[in-house]
Parts: structure tokens; sequence; C-alpha cells
């Protein structure tokens, strides 16, 4: 059977992206790639401070009607379509600890891993030695698992920056590649 799964052609910045943006503005260096850009806001900040910068959304309407429009934006899973390495790779992954993925933009499916998993295995070779691939994720997924997982693939993780909300608190993870 096949499964609708809720798509909107427009992404509203949103506090994720706010937080994931402080961090962004203070990074500098030559390449750069924004999986899942959704509205292009994020692209559009690493535009401003590195000299190649790439875009990667699964939904391709989304990435016709950006709001903030950027150059080299591909239509792919993760950043499967792409062979070259960054000296940073951020991502706003779909986190929310889910049974079933409905919204691929904010579902991660169960404990909020099994689609950051699938992006952390998408994007791990595209790291160059050095680089970071910096995410947000919530208290309300299996931070513990994802952390331990970035660590499986070679990585060394740690928690940069906390952001308490309402209902959960945001996380800032920083993965650099040895």
């Amino acid at each position: 059977m096949l499964k609708k799964f809720i798509t909107s052609d427009e992404y509203t910045p949103a506090e994720d992206t706010f937080f994931l943006a402080e961090y962004v503005e203070k990074e500098r260096g030559v390449s750069a790639l924004d999986v899942g850009s959704g509205s292009g806001y994020l692209t559009k900040l690493l535009s401003s401070n590195f000299s190649f910068v790439v875009g990667t959304d699964i939904n391709f309407p989304v990435l016709q009607k950006q709001t903030y429009k950027t150059n080299n934006i591909i239509c792919c899973n993760g950043c499967d379509a792409i062979n070259y390495k960054f000296d940073l790779i951020i991502c706003n992954l779909p986190y929310l600890a889910t049974d079933e993925i409905l919204d691929i933009a904010t579902d991660g499916g169960k404990e909020g891993f099994e689609i950051p998993k699938k992006i952390l295995d998408s994007v791990y070779d595209k790291i160059k030695s050095k680089g970071k691939f910096v995410f947000v994720t919530s208290s309300l997924s299996n931070v513990r698992k994802l952390i331990d997982y970035t660590q499986e693939l070679g990585l060394t993780s740690q928690i940069i920056a906390k952001k308490k909300l309402f209902f959960e608190e945001l996380i800032l993870i920083e993965s650099t590649k040895k």
C-alpha cells in the first residue's frame, strides 16, 4: 500500500531554523551543504560566508518556491546525488519521534532516529577530513542513540548548544570527521 505523505509546497523558517542559524552565522570556509534546505533561509545564510554552497531537499515543489532564493539547489534524498566533500554540512533534521512518517519535513520515525540515521548515512562520506556536520534535534527524540550512531560512523560528536522551548529542548550537535 502506498502511503500519502503530507508535504507542503512551502516551508517557513521556525524556531529550530533560527537556532541553527545562530551557529551558521559564525562559520566560515570554502564549501558548505544544507541538507533539507526547505525555505532556503540557512542556505542563503551559508552563502554569505562560504565560496561554494549547495542546498538539497527531497521536496521539489519546495525548491521551486523557496522564499530565500539560492543557487546550486538539488532535489534528492539527503545528499545521495552529490559526489563532493564539504567543509561544513548542516541539517535541521526531521527529528520528531513518530510511529509513522507522515510529514517528511518533521517526522523522524521511531525514537526520532529512523530518518536522521538515513541522513547521517547519506552525509558521512560527503564530509571532508576535519570537516563538520552540525544538526538540530530535540529532547523528544532519542538524542543518545543519535550521538552514539555518529560515533559508530567515526565522527567525534558533542552537544554545542541547547534551547529550552515550552514543550521540548532543541539540541545542536556538532560532529567532526577525524
